[in-house]
C-alpha cells in the first residue's frame, strides 16, 4: 500500500502556558499543503518485525528511531499484527516545522489498519497517532483545525483561502523542537486565535503570530530574512510554520520568486 503522507503549515501559533506534565499549552490552526508529501509504502512481510528503507532526502536519525518505525512497532505491540517492510520516499525537509515526520508516521497506524483489516475508525487512530508526537492526530484528517491542548486537541475550522497562492521555504538551517520551546516565553493572547483567523486573510499581518518567531529570528537570521523577502514579494500574509525552519507566504497572484534554498508552491 502506498500513501502519499502531506504536511502542514500553522496559521498562527500561541504558547499559553507551561503545564505541569511538562508539556506546553498550545493555540493553532494546521492547514494541509496537499502537493508536498512524503511517498510512503507499507507492505506486509512473512519475517517478524520492521524493515525500514529510507530514499530522497536523509533524515538524521538511526532507522530503529525513525517515526515511521515506531508507528508499525506500536500497532504490532497494541494489535499482535504481522511484520511489515516500509519504504519512505522522503521529500518534505525535515526540522522544518512542516510536521514531515508525525505524517509519515500517521500513514503507517492508516496503512497498517487497513493491511491487516483491524476496523479502527478515525478516532481510534488518531488517539494512536496522538502516543508518537503532539501534532501526528491532524493527519488523520487532514483538513483544517483548531488545535488546543499539545496540538493534539482539534476541531473543525472553515478557512477560505480558495484560489491563493501558498509558498514555502526552507533554509539550509534546521530549528530543533527542543530549541524553540527552550526560549519561548508563554502568554495568554488577548483574542482568540479563531477570532482572528475569521477575518480576512489580509489583515492577519501582526496579529495571526507564532511565538517561537521571537527568539528563532533572533537565533536564526536567515529565517527572519526569507519572512521579509515574502512580504516583500506581494504575500499578503507570511509567517514561519510551527517550530521553524520553514516558512511560508500567502499570495493573492501566483509569485515570481526566486531562491537558493527549498521551495515549495502550490494553489491552495
Amino acid at each position: 500500500m502506498q500513501l502519499r503522507a502531506n504536511c502542514k503549515i500553522n496559521l498562527g501559533l500561541r504558547v499559553v502556558r507551561k503545564r505541569t506534565d511538562g508539556y506546553h499549552e498550545l493555540e493553532t490552526v494546521m492547514l494541509p499543503v496537499r502537493e508536498l508529501y512524503d511517498v510512503v509504502t507499507v507492505e506486509p512481510m512473512e519475517s517478524e518485525g520492521v524493515a525500514f528503507t529510507g530514499e530522497g532526502i536523509m533524515v538524521d536519525c538511526a532507522d530503529k528511531d525513525n517515526l515511521c518505525v515506531r508507528a508499525a512497532r506500536l500497532m504490532q505491540e497494541r494489535y499482535a499484527v504481522g511484520g511489515v517492510r516500509i519504504r519512505l520516499n522522503k521529500r518534505v525537509p525535515f526540522g522544518a516545522g512542516l510536521g514531515g515526520g508525525s505524517s509519515d508516521a500517521t500513514a503507517v497506524v492508516m496503512a497498517i489498519n487497513d493491511i491487516y483489516t483491524l476496523g479502527l475508525d478515525r478516532a481510534a487512530l488518531a488517539a494512536l497517532a496522538a502516543e508518537l508526537g503532539s501534532d501526528t492526530p491532524f493527519f488523520v484528517y487532514n483538513t483544517p483545525q483548531l488545535c488546543t491542548g499539545r496540538g493534539e486537541i482539534m476541531k473543525p475550522i472553515d478557512i477560505n483561502l480558495g484560489g491563493k497562492w501558498l509558498v514555502v521555504i526552507k533554509p539550509e538551517e534546521g530549528v530543533s523542537t527542543a530549541e524553540a520551546y527552550r526560549g519561548v516565553k508563554p502568554q495568554m493572547p488577548e483574542v482568540p486565535l479563531v477570532s482572528l483567523v475569521a477575518r480576512p486573510v489580509e489583515q492577519w499581518q501582526g496579529s495571526v503570530v507564532n511565538d517561537f518567531e521571537p527568539h528563532i529570528f533572533d537565533a536564526h537570521p536567515c529565517i527572519a530574512q526569507i519572512k521579509q523577502m515574502l512580504i516583500a514579494e506581494g504575500a499578503v500574509y507570511a509567517s514561519m510554520s510551527g517550530s521553524g525552519s520553514a516558512v511560508f507566504g500567502i499570495f493573492a497572484e501566483q509569485p515570481d520568486i526566486e531562491t537558493p534554498y527549498f521551495m515549495h508552491m502550490e494553489q491552495l
